[in-house]
């Protein structure tokens, strides 16, 4: 019998879109019966706009000063919130238990309202309200297509819960093929077992093959329909759910064949992708200037971030807002408004950018760690403010040094903001006058190219050795102008392409996850990992103290605010299931090392034996 569970969930949530698209635009009213809704096509579109709203968002944050307003790479090792009541801290402390953890709760409940919402439509949509004409524009064959939308975003729903929760309920179709609406008055029906993290990411891939070349792989008019699925979508959901799944967190056995699987899965993208008239590719400026092509895949202003050819899906665009400026730039940029720079990158994550050699800073003696950020990776200055770089609006006087001075610089520390590493975060802000602040465009990727090029550099080096490999993450390299990788051991050539992921894709809600797939955590602890370089440790976190006049300006050690994360294993590669859907569906069960009581029982196994 296929196995699936049946969630209480609550009525859909109605989240608005914070920018236009012509087909997202479209919400519907909610509290509409099936009956006013599937029966007119204006509010089938309407509901089915709605679902996109539960897209993960890895901007979300920003918009809760108070406990959320910073990146949520602020749960790893590449940066630290300076906001010591962010929420973020008590994954680092692992203080959080499971009948109160903010992100398991949260993350459990909206992943799980969106599945219901997606069954919901798939139950009820209707080909003769829709229509399924053959046409030659993005609306050909269009209740096909609304279909595989839903599909689609199904398995992302799927897929997210996989990567916090690990074993999850897999919420298809039941035996007579029929989408599953949660019966929530029926807790009976729906205490079932979950499905093993390996065989859940499976399930996810092979929905992506059953919808990836009915939708479009690219829309032809994409300022209408940015934000809205499409085949080249799925194929990247398809590439990153196998590579989890070969990954050592789900393959305990390093079966070559689940590498092999994701070897073939990333290059099939590419392969798709360049019989495109309009294909993806990565960002470069309009000089092809490698000092510049990274940053402003980001900001690329006047054009919209998302319409650049690099972005494959976000979930949608932040419009007329300037909380990202607030919450990253420095705390000495005042005026009439504050900056308050929250998420404050460490020392360990600065450390990972090469030299200009392409080699470690620990394996090139022309490294001065006191000069430190001399001759480095180009990205480093495009992601990252240090002391002395330069900052502010030149139009209106603002253009200075940023000083990190400890104690007394002007951006070292404020009542509500600072950084307790020495480091504020570049990557997604604009140059803001704050004397006179604008309102800007933001974007952030749920999938972009940049990530397809890694994830087949990954699987294929995995699978196969080096000799294919090279040629996807030197393409990243050369955009930011960078030595090309060559003539390494499938194990040294494992090491530069983590080191190129956790770079490239920072602050874009891949690190939380990569640290754990990996297993980073095994084998090491704060004390035994103190000889390895910076950019190596996990445990430890580390900031730069700049102290002017002194022969060592910088002086390197633990972060103001954590010497030391707490991670325990095998407890903390996942969140906790919450502990009031544990009491109420037992056999759920409790994932390892979250259990409140000595008769809870742990999940079963995560990995497919």
């Amino acid at each position: 019998m296929k196995r699936y569970i049946k969630y209480m969930a609550a009525a859909l949530l109605t989240v608005n879109f914070t920018a236009c698209s012509d087909f997202l635009d479209k919400e519907v009213d909610l509290a509409l019966g099936p009956e006013d809704v599937f029966d007119k096509f204006e509010n089938t579109q309407g509901n089915l706009a709605n679902i996109y709203t539960y897209l993960p968002d890895a901007f979300a944050g920003y918009g809760d000063g108070q406990f959320l307003a910073a990146s949520r790479d602020c749960m790893t090792d590449n940066a630290i919130s300076f906001w010591n009541v962010h929420r973020y801290h008590a994954v680092l402390a692992d203080s959080y238990s499971a009948t109160n953890h903010w992100f398991a709760q949260n993350y459990w409940e909206k992943n799980f309202k969106a599945i219901r919402a997606t069954n919901t439509f798939l139950t009820y949509a209707k080909e003769s309200v829709i229509k399924n004409k053959e046409t030659d524009d993005d609306d050909n064959r269009l209740y096909d297509r609304y279909i595989a939308e839903a599909k689609l975003l199904r398995a992302i729903f799927h897929f997210d819960l996989a990567s916090y929760f690990g074993a999850i309920p897999i919420l298809g179709e039941d035996e007579e093929g029929k989408p599953i609406i949660f019966d929530y008055t029926n807790p009976e029906a729906m205490n079932q077992p979950r499905t093993n993290t390996a065989e859940a990411l499976q399930w996810i891939a092979n929905e992506c093959d059953k919808v990836k070349d009915v939708l479009p792989f690219r829309y032809k008019q994409e300022e209408l329909n940015w934000g809205r699925l499409n085949g080249a979508a799925a194929y990247a959901l398809k590439t990153r759910a196998l590579l989890y799944k070969a990954s050592a967190l789900n393959n305990s056995t390093n079966d070559k064949s689940w590498w092999q699987a994701a070897a073939d899965a990333a290059p099939a993208f590419i392969t798709k992708n360049n019989q495109q008239s309009n294909p993806y590719r990565l960002y470069t400026s309009s000089d092809n200037n490698p000092q510049k092509n990274y940053y402003e895949c980001f900001i690329s202003d006047p054009t919209p971030p998302h319409l650049n050819n690099e972005f494959i899906l976000c979930r949608s665009e932040w419009v007329n807002t300037r909380e990202i400026e607030l919450f990253l730039t420095p705390c000495g940029f005042s005026g009439s408004a504050n900056a308050v720079g929250r998420t404050n990158p460490t020392q360990n994550l600065v450390d990972s950018y090469e030299t200009i050699n392409g080699k470690p800073i620990d394996q090139d003696a022309s490294y001065n760690p006191q000069n430190p950020y001399a001759n480095r990776d180009p990205r480093l200055e495009q992601t990252i403010l240090h002391h002395g770089s330069i900052w502010g609006d030149a139009n209106e006087s603002e253009e200075r040094e940023v000083d990190i001075t400890y104690g007394s610089g002007k951006d070292y520390k404020a009542l509500h903001g600072g950084t307790v590493t020495g480091y504020y975060t570049k990557k997604f802000l604009h140059n803001m006058s704050f004397k006179s602040p604008k309102l800007y465009t933001h974007a952030c990727p749920i999938f972009r190219y940049a990530e397809i090029l890694l994830n087949a550099a990954e699987a294929i080096n995995e699978a196969e050795g080096p000799a294919n490999a090279y040629q996807y993450v030197n393409q990243v390299r050369a955009r930011v102008g960078m030595p090309a990788y060559k003539d390494m051991t499938q194990d040294q050539l494992r090491e530069r392409i983590r080191n190129e992921r956790r770079i490239e894709l920072c602050f874009e809600d891949h690190r939380f996850f990569d640290e754990r797939r990996w297993k980073l955590f095994e084998g090491k602890s704060a004390s035994s990992e103190r000889n390895e370089p910076r950019y190596k440790q996990v445990y430890n976190m580390y900031g730069v103290q700049v102290n002017p006049g002194s022969a060592n300006m910088y002086t390197y050690g633990n972060s103001d605010l954590y010497r030391s994360r707490a991670f325990s294993s095998p407890k903390n590669y996942y969140f906790p299931i919450p502990d009031a859907e544990i009491k109420r569906l037992p056999n759920l069960r409790q994932n390892t090392g979250w259990e409140l009581t000595a008769s809870s029982e742990s999940a079963p196994p995560t990995t497919e034996q």
